[in-house]
This record gives structure tokens, sequence and C-alpha cells, in this order.
């Protein structure tokens, strides 16, 4: 159920080239003209988005070595001093964020992948052996499901399609 945004902007783009502007095409030039601009956009994010993570990891590791450079010149005012405590501070903490970085999202993403069709796999090895232990894995697996699928259904509550919009929990509530 998941709608990863690569999908989502995909679907954007060609609803717009499919079905807008050649329903606004010669009727109104702005219009036209702003449709075009937006699946140029929608090109650009889906471009972007999977280099995103690298290209803030990367803008970080430059500003963490031009603090380094910093915290070596010589200071003797107490205004600069006070500016190099900070500086040296706040570097460190971005050292430390640069660290837990260094995976990419990628990985996460295949590592889901993996543990996805793993469990496929297991739960196909108890069903074709029929041993006695496969209606608990059908209950751990249904019972995660279930919690994915609540998640699921939140991440996309934006999207205005849950009929009760109030009984599933925000986003943040369940992740965080």
């Amino acid at each position: 159920m998941q709608m990863r945004p690569e999908v989502q902007i995909a679907a954007m783009i060609k609803a717009m080239k499919d079905v807008v502007i050649p329903a606004v095409a010669g009727t109104n030039k702005l219009a036209e003209e702003q449709s075009k601009l937006v699946v140029g956009m929608l090109n650009l994010m889906a471009h972007q988005l999977p280099l995103q993570f690298r290209f803030d990891r990367d803008e970080l590791a430059r500003l963490v070595d031009t603090c380094s450079a910093l915290k070596d010149v010589a200071t003797s005012g107490p205004v600069t001093s006070a500016a190099r405590v900070a500086l040296i501070e706040r570097a460190a903490e971005a050292r430390q964020l640069l660290e837990q970085c260094r995976r990419d999202p990628d990985e996460l993403r295949r590592s889901v992948h993996a543990l996805r069709a793993a469990i496929c796999d297991t739960v196909d090895a108890f069903a074709q052996t029929g041993e006695p232990e496969q209606l608990e894995v059908e209950r751990i697996v249904l019972a995660m499901s279930a919690e994915q699928l609540l998640r699921d259904r939140s991440l996309v509550k934006p999207q205005g399609w849950e009929p009760d919009p109030a009984a599933v929990p925000d986003i943040g509530v369940l992740i965080g």
C-alpha cells in the first residue's frame, strides 16, 4: 500500500501530461504554461529526491571541514572567543551526526525488501510442510501486517481517503 515519493511523482507527471495539459491546451495560455512548469518541477524533484540525502551529507561534511579550519584561527577578543567555542561545539555535534549518517537510505530500503522476501519465504516454507508451528508463524506475520497497514494508512492520511481520519493516529506518533 505504500506510496513511495518516486511513484507519487511519476503519477502526478503522467496525470499532468495525459489529462491536465491537453485539457487546457489552446484555451488558457497561462494555465498551459503553469502546467508545464509543474511538470518540469516534478521532473526535477524526481531527479533530486534520490540524491537529497547524499547532497545534505556532503554539505554537512564541507561545513565541518570549514569549522575545523576556522577553529584554528587565533582569537583574542571575548566576542570572537565565544563564537569560536560555539563553533567548536556545533562542529563536534555535526561530526557525530555525520558519522551516524554514513549509511545511505537506499541500503535501508534494500534491507526492508530483503526482510520482506525472507519473511515470505519462511511463511511459504511453513505452509508447504504443514508443521504445527505454522499457526504461530501466521499469527506473528498477521500482527506485524496489521501494525504496518496502520502506518501505511497514517502515512497517506493527508490524501483524504480515510472515512474516519480521527481513528487513524498521526504517523509521527506511530513512528516516533
